[in-house]
């Protein structure tokens, strides 16, 4: 996405979660392998691995088990019985991510988590203490359509009062970049320097270069 005249003013900064606030591949490979191994399937593949690390959870199981399939019954029957807080413990926090939480506040900016998790994602608040940097969170609980839809982003703009042009959204993937363009916002990659974006950083105190404020 690109944006020719750059006439942002912004004033919250929206983070995806998983890749983003956390690296979460050990942990979603785990959760989704034991749900194979419940159900008597191989394990993840590649594609696989990569694919429910940017998905919600039922998209992950309908693409590793199959649309409609008796396995997929199965996987879905025996999620219910996985407890997601065991899972936590595998969520590596990112580096600077408080203390660019932190200098954000101080400069006067709104924070926001956009995230296609679902029941796991208060877990992580608690756990990680996170209630108190963030201003709202929007998972893929409180939509009809998750990420790449823009509704959860309209949601945040709706809520927080805010203009397309007065956020940000910080994304790892594919599927953030999609949302991102699908909303009309600008978009920062983080770690991935192989998708389309106005910005890119590979550290969260690089999100000051994109709002020009210095140390």
């Amino acid at each position: 996405m690109k944006d020719e005249g750059h006439n942002w003013k912004i004033r919250c900064v929206i983070y995806d979660c998983d890749g983003v606030l956390f690296d979460s591949f050990e942990a979603n490979t785990k959760l989704y392998n034991d749900l194979c191994t419940k159900v008597g399937r191989d394990l993840l593949r590649k594609e696989e691995m990569e694919y429910v690390h940017t998905h919600t959870v039922y998209e992950a199981i309908h693409f590793i088990f199959g649309k409609g399939d008796e396995l997929e019954k199965k996987a879905l029957e025996a999620l219910k019985q996985i407890d997601l807080r065991n899972y936590i413990v595998y969520l590596k926090m990112e580096p600077h991510l408080f203390e660019t939480l932190n200098r954000l506040k101080g400069n006067g900016f709104l924070r926001a988590i956009n995230t296609n998790r679902t029941t796991s994602m208060k877990y992580i608040m608690d756990r990680f203490d996170l209630w108190p940097f963030f201003d709202m969170v929007v998972t893929a609980l409180d939509v009809k359509h998750p990420k790449p839809h823009p509704e959860s982003i309209e949601k945040i703009l709706e809520n927080l009062n805010l203009g397309k042009r007065e956020v940000v959204f910080i994304g790892d993937s594919e599927v953030d970049q999609q949302t991102a363009r699908s909303s009309g916002v600008p978009f920062i990659a983080y770690k991935n320097g192989a998708i389309e974006a106005d910005f890119h950083i590979d550290d969260h105190l690089g999100v000051f270069n994109f709002l020009h404020i210095s140390n």
